[in-house]
């Protein structure tokens, strides 16, 4: 069988990080990664998937809108399979942000949820100053300066813990559903 990633991205971290876990599942079963923003040009054909990857992004303390439209429609497809969340902020750069358990917008995402994942994770995402508008330049500029990071806006940081990664695709994989 198979393993749909499917991803939504702002600055393209969340994009590579799908990608990245795509190359560690092939090794053991063939994936698609489809862009969640796109989901609803392409007829998803079921049947050929036994495990589903949500990939997202956090934008300003919250998950696309669009993600829970996709969950709302297609949570009978989610939940016949073995399937996962992972979700990348910049906040999981510190301590102890980074476990599911104590990132409150992971919290917050599954309180108003219909969705169960089987399994959660989050990664540290990238400081991408040359990509971002004026506004959002100097927006994240003064809350990396007011955390200690961070603030030349010439730069681009990847704080995005690969290790971490890796275990989480290799748990992902060893998963399996209970019926």
């Amino acid at each position: 069988m198979k393993t749909l990633i499917i991803y939504c991205s702002r600055n393209g971290q969340t994009r590579k990080i799908a990608n990245f876990i795509a190359s560690i599942l092939e090794v053991q079963q063939s994936c698609n990664v489809i862009d969640l923003l796109k989901v609803n040009n392409i007829n998803i054909d079921w049947t050929q998937y036994d495990r589903i990857l949500i990939g997202v992004s956090i934008y300003y303390g919250h998950f696309n809108p669009i993600l829970m439209k996709f969950i709302t429609q297609y949570q009978n497809q989610l939940n016949e399979r073995i399937n996962g969340l992972f979700s990348v902020s910049l906040v999981a750069r510190k301590t102890n942000n980074y476990i599911p358990t104590n990132n409150s917008y992971i919290y917050k995402f599954l309180k108003k949820s219909p969705w169960r994942p089987d399994c959660c994770a989050m990664f540290a995402g990238a400081l991408c100053y040359p990509n971002y508008c004026w506004f959002e330049r100097i927006m994240i500029q003064c809350i990396m300066r007011i955390t200690g990071r961070e603030t030349d806006t010439s730069k681009e940081v990847e704080y995005t813990n690969w290790n971490q990664v890796v275990i989480f695709s290799n748990y992902f994989l060893q998963l399996s559903k209970i019926a």
